[in-house]
């Protein structure tokens, strides 16, 4: 796949993705479990078929520690036994709000669940981390931007 544009090299998308990047910083002072965080943006970016995200996040996942077992089965974590409940929660949550445009929505029981597990801060710090890997999904796949050379800490 050949590149549209540079997402970081254009005036206004650069401006963009700092400004993003600035606002993820509010998920990390969530209290939201890291871990959680990175099978959010796996997932998510899964779904939304970005390659760049995907190949980003499942590298900063095995970087930060996570398992190759638990990396490769975050597609199928419905089936997994290797999730923990409140991952679980956060996933359907994740897919849901991903797949608004299907007209499911997130529902008042998939809501209850994450309530369970999570406390107000976190929820304001899940809900954004899915509204901003989304963001950054379709940032890359109108780009084109490919996939295959993202370094940990690369950015």
């Amino acid at each position: 796949m050949e590149p549209r544009m540079n997402v970081f090299e254009n005036k206004v998308t650069a401006s963009f993705a700092r400004r993003l990047i600035t606002a993820e910083k509010a998920v990390a002072d969530s209290g939201l479990p890291a871990a959680t965080h990175e099978l959010v943006k796996i997932r998510v970016s899964q779904i939304n078929g970005c390659s760049f995200c995907v190949d980003m996040h499942t590298k900063d996942a095995a970087h930060a520690g996570e398992t190759p077992t638990r990396i490769n089965l975050v597609a199928a974590w419905r089936e997994a036994t290797v999730f923990t409940e409140p991952e679980r929660a956060a996933l359907e949550l994740a897919e849901a709000a991903t797949r608004l445009a299907d007209g499911g929505g997130v529902n008042d029981e998939t809501w209850q669940r994450v309530r369970k597990h999570y406390d107000d801060e976190q929820i304001g710090g899940l809900t954004a981390a899915i509204a901003a890997i989304n963001t950054w999904n379709r940032l890359n796949a109108i780009a084109h931007t490919p996939a295959g050379s993202y370094e940990p800490g690369q950015f």
